[in-house]
């Protein structure tokens, strides 16, 4: 897919010496000057560049992810596939390196001659294939499957999340610091550059400058931007975007309970730039024009959203070891347990995912909002009735305060029969807990 001229599959050395991919390699390397600069952490383990960059290491293809629910953010209204890598050092056994390479395609290609619905329709009979392995190989790519279309000028931008720092995993709390970027073709350079991050606010500027603060605000605070946030389908200008984040996991490692965008709404701050009193009055123009909100019904439940739409702040959400799709570990000894493939949010997110691809192929328009991340859209309730997804043990649950009363953003937010909402970190006055057996 980078290199259409190779006959072969590249390695690492090869790869990372690419003309197009001298950008993104110069980038990485002053993302991780920055880091060590910076870091407080001392003694932690660094993420191993040289092994990266090595003949020794290559990426594998760890899944192939249908986001036709993308639609709503493609030009073509198609939506998105994502090509997950994820790098293997055979000079270590085929171990896996803590870090995913993601190539995002365009789902219709460059194939003017294919719409929206017949994308729909090639992906929906595919997920009714028996085939597996090679042979499941080989019918994506047959001239009427879903990636026949799919070649290198279908790449929209290539996407990194890698663990770039972490503690000693022997006593003491786990933490673990990820960098992610996003890259993007550059035409005159010939090189993939780094690119802003969708909807990844870059809080510090925002801050720093209070004129671009204020045009974020009086845009955040709008109506009809308020019903695309808390449908979850907005998109935030570039101008408000950073092109670099460093998410921390667990999440309670960061600021306060609300980080990423913490300090930008709500009261995480002593001088927000959105107050609680500016949410409420948002939320009331919004409903005085009629607009039914689904769910932001509190400045909690808006200080929530605007973390849940950034990459760092989904990444931080019910994550496996810091993805949402890290792939079954095929390289693993037999003998080896290996991490289920996909995050609770990932397999709580399909029957929606499923709806709007059967829309797109039945012609009809999609419906494209979301629940918070860490909690499924509530009109697939009934498919996930009984799962861990929904209301199960480690489920997101909304906490009663002290006077019994749940926040309005997460009073339907449940627990399953035997479990209990309980406080999930440090902050006992945090509205949101996770479902656990008996008390603690």
């Amino acid at each position: 897919m980078l290199d259409p001229d190779s006959s072969t599959p590249l390695r690492n050395d090869r790869l990372f010496a690419l003309p197009s991919m001298t950008a993104l390699r110069a980038s990485l390397d002053d993302e991780f000057a920055r880091y060590q600069q910076h870091s407080q952490g001392q003694g932690w383990r660094l993420f191993d560049r040289d092994r990266l960059l090595a003949r020794e290491t290559r990426f594998v293809l760890a899944g192939i992810v249908n986001r036709l629910d993308r639609g709503f953010v493609a030009a073509d209204g198609c939506g998105e596939i994502r090509l997950i890598y994820r790098p293997i050092d055979e000079a270590a056994g085929g171990r896996r390196l803590p870090m995913t390479l993601n190539i995002v395609l365009r789902a219709r290609g460059a194939d003017a001659g294919i719409d929206c619905r017949e994308v729909a329709r090639r992906w929906l009979a595919a997920s009714e294939w028996p085939d597996s392995g090679a042979d499941l190989a080989r019918r994506l790519v047959a001239a009427d499957g879903p990636l026949a279309m799919l070649g290198p000028p279908a790449i929209d931008r290539l996407e990194i999340n890698l663990q770039i720092a972490s503690t000693p995993s022997a006593g003491g709390d786990f933490r673990a610091d990820y960098l992610m970027q996003v890259f993007r073709f550059d035409a005159a350079s010939q090189c993939y550059q780094a690119a802003p991050m969708e909807n990844q606010i870059d809080r510090d500027r925002l801050l720093a400058d209070r004129d671009l603060g204020a045009r974020f605000k009086r845009w955040l605070l709008q109506p009809e931007t308020v019903a695309a946030f808390d449908r979850g389908t907005l998109i935030v200008p570039e101008a408000y975007l950073a092109r670099r984040a460093i998410a921390a996991t667990p999440a309670a490692f960061t600021q306060s309970e609300q980080r990423p965008a913490s300090g930008l709404a709500g009261p995480a701050t002593p001088d927000p730039l959105v107050g609680d009193q500016d949410i409420v009055a948002a939320l009331q123009r919004a409903a005085a024009g009629g607009i039914a909100l689904q769910n932001i019904r509190s400045p909690a439940g808006f200080e929530r959203r605007l973390n849940d739409i950034t990459c760092s702040g989904c990444h931080q959400t019910q994550a496996i070891g810091g993805f949402h799709f890290p792939g079954v570990d095929w390289a693993a000894q037999p003998a080896k347990p290996s991490a289920a493939p996909g995050s609770p949010h990932f397999v709580g997110d399909q029957v929606r995912r499923r709806d709007i691809a059967i829309a797109q192929r039945d012609g009809r328009a999609p419906d494209y909002s979301r629940g918070f991340t860490d909690r499924p859209q509530l009109r697939g309730a009934a498919a996930l009735n009984g799962t861990e997804a929904l209301d199960g043990w480690g489920a997101p649950c909304g906490r009663a305060a002290a006077d019994g009363a749940v926040d309005a953003s997460f009073r339907d937010w449940h627990c399953a029969e035997g479990l209990t909402c309980q406080p999930a970190r440090q902050a006992a006055s945090f509205p949101i807990g996770m479902c656990f057996v008996g008390n603690r």
